[in-house]
């Protein structure tokens, strides 16, 4: 079969049989792909170093961390060897992205709900703030807050008669991460959403309530941190003044340099987080493109790996990463998927 025919077979993500999956390997990358969310990243990665210990007839995948919405347009951009297999996300997949995928022939993608997250807002160990709400958040850091003018707070205190006499710096995430839809999700929405007048201009003028709500100052209170999470952990850790925006396995794993801010009076911790309790929980994501599953060796293999209880659940070697379970139901829902390579239910998604 000439390469040219190969790649018309792969492309067109037929049912994967032994024939299949040798004309697609042959002269293509032979190494599975995986783009995206820099939060999901360590988990991956452990994922990945257990898949080679496991089936060394493999090669060692490759794990990049893009940040998500980098990883998803990646991973979107096309079929063939030359684009990732797979997206890390700390969110869930948008319309928009589907959409993105289908125009470039990326049709079918594999979801799976790796595990649940706590965005947390961090200290240095050395860090002397007692809590914080979302409306303290959102008041710090909101570009207009409550759309009456720029923002004017220099201080914590002047956001709250209650909270420490430090200057507003808080480092967190580029626009392109996961992370930062999330933050904006899971604490500048809700502490604008706090304002009755603002929940009525959501049903007027949803434009201008994106804008209000969710566009953060550019004077230097909130300073962009990059995809690296390990970066904000060492900045903060440096600086007893400072706040990171970042997930909960970068506080589990760095506990002796950093800790949580309680949020609405809730210590982010693994039971708070998989109770549901801490306010800023969110669930994380692993997104498969199904066309490639034939094409590349050990897919199969690895997808079967992730999706173990030995590896995602409460007592999974990721949880010793920081991992929090998904609830019982949902791992269970996602073994079968990783076993019958389900396709995800697209009309779901918003």
């Amino acid at each position: 079969m000439g390469r040219a025919a190969r790649v018309r077979l792969c492309l067109l993500g037929l049912a994967a049989t032994s024939l299949l999956v040798a004309a697609c390997t042959s002269g293509s990358r032979t190494q599975i792909r995986i783009v995206g969310s820099s939060t999901v990243y360590p988990f991956t990665t452990a994922v990945a170093e257990q898949f080679k210990r496991k089936w060394p007839e493999f090669p060692a995948p490759i794990v990049e961390s893009t940040g998500t919405g980098g990883g998803i347009k990646l991973m979107c951009a096309g079929l063939g060897s030359q684009f990732p297999d797979a997206a890390n996300a700390s969110r869930r997949i948008k319309k928009s992205e589907l959409e993105d995928c289908a125009k470039h022939g990326v049709k079918g993608l594999i979801e799976l709900q790796v595990g649940i997250d706590g965005l947390v807002i961090a200290q240095s160990r050395a860090g002397s703030f007692p809590g914080l709400t979302e409306r303290d958040v959102y008041l710090a850091l909101a570009a207009n807050p409550f759309g009456k003018g720029p923002n004017t707070a220099r201080t914590w205190r002047d956001v709250n008669p209650a909270l420490p006499d430090i200057r507003i710096e808080v480092i967190g995430p580029p626009p392109t991460s996961g992370t930062r839809d999330s933050f904006n999700e899971l604490y500048m929405l809700k502490g604008c959403n706090s304002e009755p007048a603002m929940k009525a201009l959501k049903k007027s003028d949803q434009a201008a309530h994106k804008q209000i709500c969710e566009k953060v100052r550019e004077d230097g209170a909130f300073i962009e941190g990059g995809e690296n999470d390990n970066l904000i952990v060492q900045k903060i850790a440096a600086n007893p003044q400072a706040l990171g925006v970042f997930g909960y396995s970068f506080v589990e794993e760095n506990s002796d340099k950093v800790k949580d801010v309680p949020l609405g009076g809730v210590a982010a911790t693994y039971d708070n987080i998989a109770g549901g309790s801490f306010p800023a929980s969110r669930p994380l994501y692993l997104y498969v493109k199904a066309q490639h599953v034939p094409a590349v060796r050990g897919m199969r293999e690895f997808l079967a790996e992730y999706a173990r209880e030995s590896t995602w659940g409460r007592g999974g070697y990721l949880a010793r990463k920081g991992l929090v379970a998904a609830p019982e139901a949902v791992r269970r829902a996602g073994e079968r998927v990783a076993r019958d390579l389900t396709l995800m239910d697209e009309s779901s998604v918003k």
